[in-house]
């Protein structure tokens, strides 16, 4: 049996979860889309904020442990929230793997010139 493509699985995931709990991105007016989005970039800084606290950042506090376990639970909800994003933005699975590979390539290309100066429209075309 072939597996599914995982990406696109993810992708249907989010949205039947989202559809329960009520958010549904195909009704929602321009208002709503902008209000979900910054919906889920404070969700977001708040699991990064999660994330940091799973790693012993507090040079000053001995009592911290580093708590792998809890920091993958963390980057898994990043994913749930980031996904949400993509999909108010009207991204699909495809659309985010097509604009990822070309931004990979301008990051490599960026790398290769030095990164000495800040080309604006170098990712234009994503």
């Amino acid at each position: 049996m072939d597996k599914p493509d995982q990406l696109r699985e993810l992708w249907r995931l989010q949205k039947a979860l989202n559809d329960r709990i009520g958010v549904r991105v195909e009704s929602m007016t321009e208002a709503e889309r902008i209000q979900w989005i910054l919906n889920y970039c404070r969700a977001m800084s708040q699991e990064i904020a999660e994330l940091t606290d799973s790693v012993p950042w507090k040079w000053w506090a001995r009592y911290q442990k580093f708590d792998p376990q809890n920091a993958r639970v963390e980057v898994v909800d990043l994913f749930h929230f980031l996904i949400s994003l993509a999909q108010v933005l009207g991204m699909s699975a495809d659309d985010v793997f097509e604009a990822y590979v070309k931004k990979n390539a301008v990051n490599f290309q960026r790398q290769e010139s030095g990164y000495t100066t800040k080309d604006e429209n170098d990712s234009r075309h994503i």
